[in-house]
């Protein structure tokens, strides 16, 4: 009897823990869950993406122009930007000293070439930044709440269109003071029409799908909806046009130190020609001194658009980009 108690009031055994290896554990959460499926998303695109050769021909350009940038203290140091101790003579043909010559007052011109790489990749990228988020911004909105709203930031939006960018663009950084930021300010605020229009047209198109309804009925706001619903899946579109406006931004920033609306004080692709146009370097027939800087931007500007492209293509198979 009294053993027949003892096993009546045994304690119940444990119950069994996952077994297996701690990361095969760690997997089974939602986080982790994510995790994996980006890495696979990102996998995916990767392998995609190399099958464009144009595209993996550009992402090399950028990636050594970048690494350029980089390096450019170490390369040529910070000594060779000032006038005062310039090493060469004003002018000279390129030679084996200074293997693309030397500007008006003696410097390196493949020093203040690779500062200026510097300058003209930051502006384009922060001043591209500025301009998709105004449009990823103002297209969400707009394709969301509809109405009067929508009408008005689309005539607005129209308004923008209508008017050539590089006026808009010079107008402000005329009026503002010269510096990096405001030639940034001045590319970001006049770029964003048409990333705008493009969000706009695919925020209506998500929005018309069943589980946008789903998720109003079951009490999601506005808020809930364009930043867990429309904004990943209008990303793809965001991404590719990102690309794409960068070159727009570098050949912009160019024009504007061209027409000497850049900061002074820097040194930049575009103001490398202003100052070539200044010393008479097209009519003295000084080719040197245009040649390189203006083959840098159409380079980066190049490679940057066929970087939008093949991501355009991968992301909208459809489109039919040659590869």
């Amino acid at each position: 009897m009294t053993t027949s108690m003892e096993k009546h009031q045994e304690p119940p055994e444990p119950a069994e823990r996952p077994s297996g290896p701690p990361e095969a554990v760690r997997a089974q959460s939602p986080r982790a869950l994510t995790r994996a499926r980006r890495r696979q998303a990102a996998l995916r695109f990767w392998q995609q993406y190399r099958t464009h050769r144009a595209g993996l021909v550009g992402l090399a350009v950028l990636v050594v122009i970048a690494l350029l940038a980089l390096a450019a203290p170490l390369l040529v140091g910070a000594d060779s930007k000032s006038v005062t101790d310039a090493p060469g003579g004003p002018m000279e043909a390129p030679r084996g000293r200074f293997p693309l010559g030397t500007d008006q007052f003696g410097r390196s011109l493949l020093a203040l070439l690779l500062w200026g790489t510097r300058v003209s990749l930051t502006v384009g990228l922060l001043a591209a930044f500025l301009s998709v988020a105004i449009g990823t911004l103002i297209g969400i909105t707009a394709g969301h709440f509809k109405g009067w709203y929508a009408t008005v930031v689309m005539r607005i939006t129209d308004w923008f269109l209508v008017m050539p960018t590089l006026v808009l663009a010079i107008a402000l950084a005329t009026v503002l003071s010269r510096s990096v930021w405001t030639t940034i300010l001045a590319i970001g605020v006049t770029t964003w029409p048409t990333t705008a229009r493009l969000v706009r047209a695919q925020t209506l198109s998500v929005e018309s799908r069943p589980y946008i309804e789903r998720s109003r009925a079951l009490g999601g706001g506005h808020g809930h909806i364009m930043s867990r619903h429309v904004l990943p899946n209008v990303m793809p579109l965001v991404l590719a046009q990102t690309t794409l406006v960068i070159s727009t931004a570098i050949l912009t920033e160019a024009t504007l130190a061209f027409l000497g609306l850049g900061d002074p004080t820097i040194v930049s692709w575009g103001g490398l020609l202003q100052d070539a146009r200044e010393a008479g370097a097209v009519s003295s027939g000084n080719w040197w001194y245009l040649a390189p800087p203006g083959l840098a931007i159409a380079v980066v500007a190049l490679a940057f658009t066929l970087c939008g492209r093949a991501v355009e293509s991968v992301l909208n198979p459809k489109l039919g980009v040659s590869r």
